[in-house]
């Protein structure tokens, strides 16, 4: 068995935990790391396991592995725009390989192996490669040419900290969350939990990076009217709109200079100047575990 770790950045193939997961691997594997600066160097790395049947182990955080999965998402997109006969059709990429993930920070519980559950120290990390059990996992796409784990969350603030409210049309799937007539204060799209609160205020509470559908929730300003029970919202409380399924499209209303919006996606930040569809590619990768 053939093992390629990959340590992207520079230093990172001298980490402590990726030398202890070597050394655990060698125990049943030939085993190579490479450090990785560019993504040419990443598409080496993925067009060598794929010929020689290697199996990837990606040291580092989501940001990372997300990296990795991009490049193996481009690499596995249909060439020609001809969609393969045996291609699911809730699918545009074929199944991806699976990747035994290697956290460098011993006791996180924020990133993507801790939401899965998969192992953490090197040695355990080793075992399960070597084991070879996989979970597959969803992944979200979006059409900006990236990838997503967690979330994505839009909406920004001033310079106090108070959200700035923002238009656009959001559907999910044949369901219309808001027309674009209405102010919103943030929008989070997810696969897991990473990235969708605003200020404390959950705003997707069931996100599962494995049931196949994405969730959004949307955060707008309540009107001050009576509401259930005769209870009368006041100024300053937050409505929360939910939805499930298996893509978002989103368009920036451009009638003010709102034209963009901030956007942290997976811990990047950006923006989202006119539109963006998100969609989920159920089961496109995994992860091996124990």
């Amino acid at each position: 068995m053939d093992v390629l770790l990959l340590a992207p950045g520079p230093g990172v193939a001298t980490r402590v935990p990726v030398l202890a997961c070597r050394d655990a691997l060698r125990k049943g594997a030939d085993v190579e790391v490479l450090e990785l600066d560019s993504d040419s160097e990443v598409d080496a790395a993925v067009k060598r396991a794929s010929v020689d049947g290697a199996r990837l182990v990606v040291a580092g955080g989501d940001g990372q592995l997300r990296a990795v999965l991009r490049r193996m998402v481009r690499r596995s997109l249909p060439r020609g725009g001809e969609r393969p006969a045996d291609l699911p059709s809730d699918r545009t990429v074929p199944d991806l390989p699976a990747i035994g993930v290697l956290p460098l920070e011993a006791h996180g519980d924020a990133d993507l192996a801790a939401k899965l559950g998969l192992p953490r120290t090197p040695a355990d990390v080793a075992a399960a490669v070597l084991e070879g059990a996989e979970r597959r996992v969803d992944l979200l796409r979006h059409d900006g040419g990236s990838v997503t784990l967690h979330g994505a969350l839009l909406g920004g603030a001033d310079t106090s900290g108070r959200p700035v409210a923002w238009h656009a049309r959001i559907d999910v799937d044949d369901t219309l969350l808001t027309d674009g007539t209405e102010p919103l204060l943030a929008c989070a799209i997810a696969n897991a939990d990473g990235y969708t609160d605003l200020s404390g205020l959950p705003l997707v509470v069931s996100a599962d990076p494995a049931d196949g559908v994405l969730e959004v929730g949307l955060a707008l300003p309540a009107a001050p009217t009576r509401g259930l029970f005769g209870r009368r919202r006041a100024h300053g409380e937050i409505e929360v709109r939910r939805a499930r399924g298996r893509a978002v499209s989103l368009n920036i209303v451009t009638n003010t200079a709102e034209d963009a919006v901030p956007l942290i996606d997976d811990g990047v930040s950006g923006t989202v100047t006119r539109k963006r569809t998100w969609w989920m590619e159920r089961g496109a990768w995994g992860v091996y575990t124990r």
